[in-house]
């Protein structure tokens, strides 16, 4: 059974900071690409932002400048610092992992996290 399980997320500032962090667990081999999504009320959920297994980034125009991802392979764990965040930003945040199994190759979800930036 895998699990991705998300922590970090909660009420900020405009202008303030969190770090959303997604632990992997499970009988897994191996994980790959992983990502971070998210959607607010009444819209389609967006990619933020992907990191290859080589630790190529990809950002939505939105967030760069503002947001990195980054990845810790020993923990199995992604992260996304979110910096300067607006309100815009308000959303449940996703993160989204190809996890390789012995039968192979599939996406997993964790089960979202809330960020709400307001003052």
């Amino acid at each position: 059974q895998v699990q991705l399980v998300e922590s970090g997320g909660g009420l900020v500032q405009p202008g303030g900071s969190l770090r959303l962090s997604c632990a992997a667990s499970g009988s897994i081999f191996s994980i790959n690409a992983m990502g971070w999504y998210r959607q607010a009320p009444g819209k389609q959920r967006e990619l933020v932002a992907h990191i290859s297994s080589g630790g190529t980034t990809n950002y939505a125009d939105s967030v760069k400048g503002r947001f990195t991802i980054s990845r810790d392979n020993g923990k199995n764990t992604v992260y996304l610092q979110m910096n300067s965040l607006k309100p815009e930003d308000t959303a449940v945040y996703y993160c989204k992992a190809e996890v390789g199994l012995q039968v192979g190759l599939y996406d997993y979800w964790g089960q979202g996290t809330q960020v709400t930036v307001s003052s």
